[in-house]
Order: C-alpha cells, then structure tokens, then sequence
C-alpha cells in the first residue's frame, strides 16, 4: 500500500470546514426554497435547466446528467413535477427507449417565479461571505472540485 501522507495544518482546516459545508449548505438551501417556493432545490434544478434548454426540452439522460442525479433518481424528481403539470415526458422521434422532460408553460412561470428567491438564498448562504477579490479563486478551485468528481 502507498504511504499517506498526513494533512497539514491547512490542510486539515480546509478538509473539515469543506466537510461542514457539505453536509449543512444543501440542506440549508432546501429549506429555504422549499419556504419560499413549495419546490426544493432539485425541483428547482431540474426546472432552471429545462428553462435554459433549447425549446424548453431535454433528454432524460441529458437532463441527470446536467443536474448530478441519477438516473432513477431523475425519473423520480420528473415524474412527481409531471403530477403537478410542471414537466411532461415525451419519446423523442426516432427513440422507442428514451425519453425527454419538456417544460411546461406553468413549469417556465414557476421557475421564473422562483429565481429571485433562489438567488436570495445563495446571496445570503455562500456569495456574501466569499469576498469579492477571492471570488475568481474560488470559483477556479470549485470548479476544478467539480470537474475532477464529475469525472469519478
């Protein structure tokens, strides 16, 4: 086995205080949409993406994917936002196995409806506390975070 090297002092503070945020931030931010919104931040998600998507419309695959779920847990989060008539799910021309989520109207007006509220919350949970001269550090080390765990 290849010897571990020991955390510094840093290190070890990073580690720990990433740890908290990890656990605690998702389910701040869940709270605060849901209060807010009556969506939760997945719900949101998979709206905000939809929203931004060409026509409105994803592939299932695409849409899991995009959103770092599952797919199982995709279908899940679609169907239950297809029951209140936010999404619906088509087969793509041409696919006799896949499937798409399409926005709909009343999905685009919540989603829009949501945003600022949404933007709120990470305003006062995360950007607020990241001073602006650190924040293009930030976001080069989050996203190298997020590219290096997306391809895991």
């Amino acid at each position: 086995m290849t010897e571990v090297r020991e955390l510094s002092a840093d290190e070890d503070a990073l580690w720990r205080a990433l740890g908290r945020v990890v656990h605690v931030l998702p389910r701040l931010l869940d709270e605060d949409m849901t209060k807010a919104t009556g969506l939760s931040m997945t719900e949101y998600a998979v709206l905000h993406v939809l929203a931004e998507a060409p026509e409105h419309r994803l592939r299932m695959t695409e849409l899991a994917s995009a959103t770092a779920l599952s797919a199982s847990r995709m279908t899940r989060v679609v169907d239950g936002l297809a029951r209140y008539g936010l999404v619906t799910k088509e087969k793509p021309p041409g696919d006799a196995r896949g499937s798409a989520a399409v926005l709909t109207g009343e999905g685009l007006r919540r989603q829009r409806e949501a945003a600022p509220r949404h933007t709120a919350s990470a305003r006062r949970r995360v950007l607020d506390h990241v001073p602006p001269e650190d924040l293009a550090a930030a976001v080069r080390v989050l996203q190298r975070l997020a590219d290096h765990t997306s391809g895991s």
